[in-house]
């Protein structure tokens, strides 16, 4: 990326803000042939500019970190969720889903990299949407992601807080345990770029391996095997939620232009794609299945509850890196994109000056304070984020990179074949988001209705 700035006819045009005003020439190497679209699109700079001289240098990363940063936001407990999905729908219909859906989220993180590739000064969801719909696209996504962002950190401290109590018993009050994990994770956000983030997700994905292995190994000595049913009678929440967990658990494409935007080489993202994909499907594949046929239908959500109460607390114990880390991964970039939008244009993105680094711990803080506050204030806190994951997720992973890529391609959907079956695999994407936020919404909106609300900041609240 850093490559084609070099070739910007005026070096002075670097502020986001007045981007869309300004008039460059399109470089006709970016595009391939799944891109072009009839008229050129202006060239613009990103919000990193020229690193050559910086001080800090954010466009650093190589393809296999940023796989693993992908891996680690993607990959967490929730993993151990998906046999009691495959519970509520029967095995064949689970097994169709956990297939397909992967080889959809790949296709739709791929057109990402491409609508990247297109349009070069993306670095983000709200810039995509500036794309897309101007002013009103750019604040309407970045407010999209930034609110996702803080429930899923927000997630993850509740986590956190659950973990400690299954491994203590309960030995002090959830609230400190939360307070604990709002500090964790904060201290791990600190580092301003992605690649000393990329060594924390390795841990990550160590972490949440082993869990898995030991609760597959526990549940299948535990219980020589269940009721096993290729198909299941259920109703339209119960099923719709079991495939929505399966669904979801490969969405976490709203992430994937902030990662993409610090690659060394920006063209080197599908390889980061394979590996994600590669891991969490053969994963979530084996997991979901193994749990599921040794701990039969009664198998708890998530897993962990289906094993003896000491190999539980060993399991989450082990898990409690990926725990914190996964949230960790979802808090930087919640702070980049708001330092971003500050500082963009200025060199103030890459010094390390006090006002510089004081205003990312500044920012660190006061979100981290506010996802905690979510965590804790909030008795439906559950529910609520399987909403947010419903409206948000359903988009940026499905239906929004269906969208891009009819944006890309406008006046040539139906250019040839090949144009036609993609147009119409991108179609189905957008339809795949409208169905999943619209009936996701609903379910998780009949469960916040029946759901006893609970106390706020209570020490039992999170037993």
């Amino acid at each position: 990326m850093s490559t084609h700035m070099s070739n910007m006819a005026d070096p002075t045009i670097i502020d986001i803000e007045s981007r869309r005003d300004d008039k460059l020439h399109h470089d006709p190497h970016i595009a391939d042939s799944d891109e072009q679209k009839a008229e050129s699109t202006p060239y613009l700079q990103d919000v990193f500019g020229d690193e050559e001289h910086a001080e800090v240098k954010y466009k650093t990363l190589e393809w296999w970190q940023c796989g693993l940063l992908m891996v680690a936001e993607t990959i967490s407990l929730g993993i151990l969720s998906i046999p009691k999905a495959i519970a509520g729908l029967g095995l064949a219909p689970a097994l169709v889903i956990l297939l397909c859906m992967g080889f959809v989220a790949s296709y739709t993180g791929y057109v990402i990299g491409q609508f990247k590739w297109r349009y070069p000064h993306v670095v983000s969801m709200a810039d995509a949407g500036e794309v897309l719909m101007g002013r009103f696209g750019r604040e309407l996504l970045f407010s999209g992601q930034m609110l996702f962002l803080i429930f899923l950190m927000a997630s993850h401290i509740l986590t956190f807080t659950v973990a400690m109590n299954k491994m203590t018993d309960h030995a002090t009050c959830s609230l400190v345990f939360g307070v604990v994990g709002l500090i964790i994770s904060l201290i791990f956000s600190l580092p301003r770029t992605m690649k000393n983030m990329s060594w924390l997700s390795l841990a990550s994905f160590i972490s949440i391996f082993s869990a898995v292995v030991i609760a597959m190994i526990a549940i299948g000595i535990q219980h020589p095997g269940g009721s096993i049913k290729a198909t299941t009678e259920t109703n339209l929440i119960t099923g719709f939620t079991s495939a929505l967990n399966i669904i979801l658990s490969y969405a976490s494409h709203n992430a994937f232009f902030n990662m993409i935007a610090e690659l060394k080489e920006p063209r080197e993202f599908p390889k980061a794609l394979t590996l994600l994909q590669s891991i969490d499907i053969s994963l979530y594949l084996v997991t979901g299945v193994v749990i599921y046929y040794y701990a039969g239908a009664d198998v708890t959500s998530p897993a962990l509850g289906s094993m003896s109460p000491l190999v539980s607390k060993i399991a989450y114990g082990v898990a409690l890196p990926t725990i914190i880390l996964a949230g960790v991964i979802n808090g930087h970039i919640a702070c980049k994109s708001i330092y971003t939008r500050v500082f963009a244009g200025t060199d103030r993105m890459h010094k390390r000056d006090l006002m510089a680094i004081g205003s990312w711990i500044g920012i660190a803080i006061a979100l981290w304070i506010i996802a905690w506050v979510i965590a804790t204030a909030i008795p439906v806190f559950s529910s609520l984020l399987s909403l947010m994951t419903a409206l948000f997720a359903s988009w940026f992973s499905f239906g929004l990179p269906g969208a891009f890529w009819l944006f890309m391609n406008k006046g040539q959907w139906f250019a040839s074949p090949r144009k036609i079956v993609l147009t119409c695999v991108n179609i189905s994407c957008f339809i795949i988001g409208v169905v999943m936020c619209g009936l996701g919404v609903y379910a998780s909106g009949k469960a916040i209705h029946d759901d006893p609300a609970g106390a706020s900041f209570s020490c039992a609240n999170n037993a």
